[in-house]
């Protein structure tokens, strides 16, 4: 009977240590998991601090470059308005030159020969402003003998001929000039229209012909 009692307390402290040794095998896969969790959390923070200061960085970077380009626009603009401003002082430059002619040859206008100074003077200083105008790209519009175009002539008034076609360019009273492609003053003309007489013979011709 003893034997049985010691054989069953024997079993039930078998048991008890068994239950303890699995309780501290989970308590220890327990332990090793929350370290685990601890580590992969201090990664992450150590992650996000590192994200947080490139993002920082970035911010700053952002920001100077954004400082630094509005600086440089508001240079260019500054350039830009300085440029526009004195545009036009190269072509001055050289209206001063022709100007200067001009006032040189009226100062010669008391000589003995003051006609043929003077004459001189003025062709030298249309050469010089026919040079000037080529240099910028305008041109004279042509007129006579050309038909009539209203892109690039104004019709002053018409003038019956027998001998150009209608609507061709008779006369130019007032030049027209082009800036590159582009009209920049019409021509103004007198334009040619059937005479009354042709005008009588081609009805009769075609009344005939019906």
């Amino acid at each position: 009977m003893a034997k049985k009692e010691n054989k069953k307390e024997n079993e039930n402290t078998e048991i008890k240590v068994e239950k303890v040794d699995k309780k501290k095998g989970a308590d220890n896969a327990l332990a090793d998991e929350i370290l685990e969790l601890n580590k992969d959390l201090n990664a992450y923070k150590e992650e996000k601090e590192k994200l947080e200061a490139e993002n920082k960085e970035l911010k700053d970077q952002v920001l100077r470059k954004a400082a630094e380009f509005e600086n440089f626009k508001r240079r260019k603009e500054a350039e830009q308005a300085r440029f526009m401003e004195y545009a036009s002082e190269p072509i001055i430059l050289k209206v001063i030159e022709v100007y200067n002619d001009i006032e040189r040859a009226l100062a010669h206008t008391d000589d003995d020969q003051k006609l043929e100074s003077l004459k001189e003077g003025v062709t030298l200083v249309f050469n010089k402003f026919s040079k000037l105008l080529e240099e910028q790209k305008v041109t004279k519009i042509k007129t006579k003998g050309e038909p009539f175009d209203f892109n690039f002539h104004e019709a002053l008034m018409q003038q019956e001929s027998n001998d150009h076609p209608p609507h061709t360019v008779l006369e130019e009273i007032e030049a027209g000039y082009m800036y590159k492609d582009k009209v920049i003053k019409h021509a103004k003309v007198i334009v040619s229209q059937q005479s009354v007489d042709n005008s009588d013979e081609a009805d009769k011709k075609e009344n005939t012909e019906k």
